[in-house]
């Protein structure tokens, strides 16, 4: 199996959506634009959040497997992808590759 690095590449906040929709609260998300996380064997990186994961999980365990080349050329580079979570107020765009 690869090793797939993951790294936070922008975050947007929809403040008034948030206003709008979201119900206050003290904790969002730890992650922040730089963060960088390994995932070895096609697992969760440790400390990565759950939610994200599950938006990208199927992403890396191909990558991770030796797949790639996403819906026929979507990527400049083939061993890689971008995949954001699935937080409607604040999501986080992640830029997924094959590292080895």
């Amino acid at each position: 199996m690869k090793k797939v690095k993951i790294t936070a590449i922008r975050q947007t906040v929809y403040t008034d959506l948030m206003e709008k929709f979201e119900n206050p609260i003290e904790h969002t998300c730890d992650i922040k634009v730089g963060d960088t996380f390994i995932s070895e064997n096609g697992e969760k990186p440790l400390g990565f959040c759950r939610s994200a994961w599950e938006s990208m999980e199927y992403f890396v365990k191909e990558l991770a497997s030796g797949g790639g080349n996403f819906y026929d050329g979507w990527m400049k580079n083939p061993y890689s992808a971008m995949i954001s979570c699935n937080d409607g107020f604040r999501p986080v765009s992640f830029y997924i590759e094959v590292i080895e």
